[in-house]
């Protein structure tokens, strides 16, 4: 089976018992931890996707990890996960669930890069303004990328507005070039 059908299979299973439970805000909390941690830690994943360890031995250990600080209902689906040697497929569930999730409340994903830090007051003024302007609640991350040089991307959902400096630049260029060589010609 596809990769992604797995992964868009479970996490759309997962997403009704959510809002069937009417726990989703809770739950979404437990996935973006178990994502954490498939972000951060080089062991968990190399205990996913290791063909050596036993399914039990897999099913035990994520108990013993994740116990106590999410939902049982996201550990018995880890669990279930995991007996049906899914595993390796925990990191793209979590990402798909995230995205039904934020699809359902409406929520916009945003990433704004820039060439320096941005103030905590200006990143809270751009979301209240993506915010009007999209008529939906964003989560606006920041990055700084020193290589754009000036300005800022923008990139929202699948969308990327690119107004940096080096972007630009390298517009001008191109019309440069070609106003060359439509001279030569």
């Amino acid at each position: 089976m596809d990769q992604s059908a797995i992964t868009v299979r479970y996490a759309k299973a997962f997403f009704s018992t959510a809002k069937e439970k009417n726990q989703l805000t809770k739950l979404k909390t437990d996935i973006e931890t178990v994502l954490e941690v498939c972000k951060t830690s080089a062991d968990f994943i190399l205990l996913l996707e290791s063909p050596v360890v036993k399914t039990s031995k897999k099913a035990a250990l994520i108990k013993q990890i994740f116990s106590g600080s999410i939902n049982e209902l996201t550990l018995n689906f880890l669990t279930l996960i995991v007996q049906n040697k899914r595993e390796v497929h925990i990191p793209g569930i979590c990402r798909n669930f995230l995205d039904l999730t934020r699809k359902d409340q409406n929520i916009k994903s945003a990433i704004l890069t820039t060439a320096s830090e941005v103030s905590a007051s200006t990143l809270g003024k751009i979301k209240e303004l993506l915010g009007k302007e999209l008529n939906a609640e964003v989560e606006l991350s920041a990055q700084v990328k020193p290589e754009i040089i000036g300005g800022l991307v923008l990139r929202l959902d699948d969308n990327q507005y690119d107004a940096s400096v080096a972007t630009q630049l390298k517009k001008i260029k191109q019309n440069l070039l070609e106003t060359e060589l439509k001279s030569i010609q």
